[in-house]
């Protein structure tokens, strides 16, 4: 920058001691001046520049259909053998081989209580069995005897009553005596606790060391390969069911979203305090990641549900007393674990993440039980959805 262009010639009476002053403040101010046009400059092609126009976001208005809402009860999985083995006799716990999760075999050892009582009795009536096998063989040889003397005539006929009754006295208590040594054997048995099938170990409620008593559980054994859900139905449901009436199962963490039963069992007994009826559905086998007490959910489709709602006798009931049905893309959908969610646009076209309650699936779209009312509009594109702010 040429500065003589801007700097004029100072009078003669400034040479001395306020030109080194002013001449600085000029050249100050100039560079000021120079970075401003420069900004200016800078910001101009940002300010002049047109907006970019965003593209129009797929939506979907939600309606409601008049067809039949699906009823959903949630109930249980249970094995259908699952079994607590009990004592059957008194005894500190000695031995205990297993541990809950394990897997058995029928017939095998999982815990020992203590036998040596056990085992000191059932040796007593060993030696009482002996002792009454002797009597019988030497009542045996007595009758024996007697016989022959009787052939001879050198005994009466109530000398070989005699005999023969003292052998038929005799031998009942040799069996009476055998039949105690068997007690003694099957109370000793007793001691040993073996599973009862193939099946895994569920609980193991004692310790090294524990008292068993007769009643006391020690186990919980079920079988994996045969697995149930459990439900209680309303008798107002149940009455309105048809053997036709379809049925699908979900459980959290399956294999599969939806499941079909291989069974359904509706027991002929009413509960006098819920006025509910329990239905057993049978589930596949080999279903992976599945155990006892999961919970899991029936959906029976085709139900009305008109003037049904959640009740005390029917609190596993989830339904309204509207029979209009909200389906959903499944497509639109935002899982987050267990989280479900759809973007809906407010009033000025952005969309929002809302939380909703999902309910049957129905091919390519799912019912939607809360979250969610008719005339709403959704975002049909989650991904692009989440990029507006």
């Amino acid at each position: 920058m040429n500065l003589s262009r801007i700097i004029t010639p100072l009078p003669s009476h400034y040479a001395t001691g306020r030109a080194p002053a002013l001449l600085l403040s000029l050249l100050l101010l100039n560079a000021a001046q120079a970075q401003t046009a420069q900004q200016t400059a800078h910001q101009t092609p940002h300010q002049t520049a047109a907006p970019a126009q965003a593209a129009p976001l797929a939506s979907l208005l939600i309606q409601a259909s008049a067809e039949n809402r699906s009823l959903s009860f949630d109930g249980v999985v249970e094995a259908v053998r699952q079994t607590v083995v009990a004592a059957q006799v008194a005894g500190a716990v000695q031995q205990l081989d297993v541990k809950a999760g394990d897997a058995v075999k029928a017939g095998q050892i999982l815990l020992r209580i203590d036998a040596r009582a056990a085992d000191q009795a059932a040796s007593a009536s060993e030696a009482q069995a002996q002792a009454a096998r002797a009597a019988l063989h030497l009542a045996e040889r007595e009758l024996a005897r007697q016989q022959q003397l009787f052939k001879q005539q050198y005994i009466s006929q109530a000398a070989l009553d005699q005999a023969d009754s003292q052998f038929k006295a005799t031998q009942a208590q040799v069996n009476a005596t055998l039949a105690q040594l068997g007690v003694s054997r099957t109370q000793t048995s007793f001691h040993v606790v073996r599973s009862p099938y193939d099946g895994v170990v569920a609980e193991v409620p004692v310790a090294l060391g524990d008292m068993a008593m007769p009643g006391r559980p020690l186990l919980t054994v079920y079988a994996p390969d045969a697995l149930r859900v459990t439900i209680n139905l309303p008798q107002s449901v149940v009455a309105r069911l048809s053997p036709s009436s379809p049925l699908t199962l979900e459980i959290p963490g399956a294999p599969s979203e939806r499941i079909k039963p291989t069974t359904v069992q509706l027991l002929p007994v009413v509960d006098a305090n819920t006025h509910t009826v329990q239905m057993r559905l049978g589930l596949p086998a080999k279903l992976a990641g599945l155990s006892p007490g999961m919970f899991a959910r029936v959906w029976l489709s085709g139900q009305s549900t008109e003037s049904t709602e959640r009740s005390p006798s029917s609190p596993n009931a989830q339904t309204s007393r509207s029979s209009a049905t909200l389906l959903v893309p499944r497509s639109a959908l935002v899982k987050r674990a267990e989280l479900n969610a759809i973007y809906v646009l407010d009033a000025n076209g952005r969309p929002l993440l809302r939380q909703v309650r999902l309910g049957a699936v129905q091919g390519e779209q799912v019912e939607v039980l809360s979250g969610l009312s008719s005339g709403e509009r959704i975002a049909t594109d989650p991904a692009a959805a989440a990029r507006i702010r």
